[in-house]
């Protein structure tokens, strides 16, 4: 019966999570004028969701597990891909920060920082 108990908190918790960052994604294809995801497995640190908007703004959200992503991502009711390549990939926009960041990552650009 303990284990009953046990096993339904740990089930209303991760409703809990999966409900805020549905929220928090809502927010963003509100906020880019609509939007699609991906999600990537990180291990037993849990799972990233990459969200890119209509707009080609982008963001992402780590939830706990594989499964509280998935179901948040199912629902805020957006698209999800399968992998972050093709099509999807090129709606992203970046700006000169992300390439300033990304140089400074490789060997030789700047530090920014």
């Amino acid at each position: 019966m303990a284990d009953t108990q046990v096993d339904e908190k740990q089930a209303a918790k991760a409703e809990r999570r999966a409900a805020r960052l549905a929220k928090q994604i809502g927010h963003f294809a509100q906020e880019h004028g609509g939007a699609e995801g991906q999600v990537a497995y990180l291990g037993q640190r849990g799972a990233r969701i990459v969200l890119v908007g209509e707009d080609g703004g982008w963001g992402d959200l780590v939830a706990p597990s594989h499964a509280i992503a998935l179901s948040a991502v199912e629902k805020a009711g957006i698209t999800v891909h399968e992998d972050f390549d093709g099509e999807f990939a090129a709606k992203v926009k970046t700006g000169r920060y992300e390439w300033s960041r990304m140089a400074g990552i490789q060997l030789g650009g700047p530090k920014n920082g």
